[in-house]
């Protein structure tokens, strides 16, 4: 793990050194080398699953083309209440928009995946977020802290714990179907149960910032294809 950060902080340095301008930053992560950095980076973050399947490496234009419209994205992201908004790299090393919803953004009741009403206000807003980035495709992911479930075992409980965040990973996937966002472009909807923590689970805060959903808009291949073709606003 040392090697592989030390790794990345080397990469990233040299991204640095390009430019930090956010068309140099699309283009280094576009290039072959950022393809390199863009995997490490998805494994220490956990989002190597989020990315459309292209079948060769993203140039370095059209990397940059996408760094600028998903700058525009991010921005119309943060106007969604509750939600902590990011960008991050994708499988492809390409530059995509990370909303993630605790417990004061999506509630669940304990134990539930229904969603609670107070939820459907950010939700509302994700979904008006969703349809009118159309050329964004979508990943949702569940995850649970790593309390036990009553009369279960260690195993059991992280098995339940694991369904759980499927269901309401679901969930919100279901609710923003209902809001007018195409089926199609919700790619994957995967519960990850305890792992991946953002927080310590020794702690009532740290848990509740590890029970969340994250939703991830990325790069499509329309989005890649108008980038390569030079059209992408």
């Amino acid at each position: 793990m040392k090697k592989m950060k030390a790794m990345v902080l080397t990469l990233c340095a040299c991204i640095v050194m390009m430019g930090c301008n956010n068309l140099g930053k699309g283009t280094a992560i576009g290039a072959a080398g950022g393809a390199i950095l863009g995997a490490i980076v998805g494994k220490v973050a956990g989002n190597t699953a989020v990315g459309a399947a292209v079948g060769t490496a993203v140039g370095a234009g059209t990397g940059a083309l996408i760094g600028k419209h998903m700058d525009k994205v991010k921005a119309q992201a943060e106007a969604v209440q509750n939600a902590q908004v990011q960008t991050v790299t994708d499988a492809n090393g390409l530059q995509c928009v990370q909303l993630t919803f605790n417990e004061t953004g999506i509630k669940f009741a304990s134990g539930s995946a229904t969603l609670n009403e107070g939820s459907k206000i950010s939700l509302n807003q994700l979904a008006n977020l969703l349809k009118t980035n159309q050329d964004c495709d979508v990943a949702i992911q569940g995850y649970t802290d790593n309390a036990g479930w009553r009369n279960s075992t260690a195993a059991q409980s992280q098995q339940k714990n694991l369904n759980l965040s499927q269901q309401r990973a679901q969930s919100v996937t279901t609710y923003l179907q209902q809001q007018g966002v195409s089926a199609t472009q919700i790619r994957s909807t995967v519960g990850y149960g305890e792992e991946n923590p953002v927080a310590d689970n020794s702690t009532a805060a740290g848990k509740a910032k590890n029970r969340r959903v994250e939703v991830y808009l990325y790069a499509s291949q329309a989005m890649i294809n108008a980038a390569e073709a030079g059209t992408l606003q």
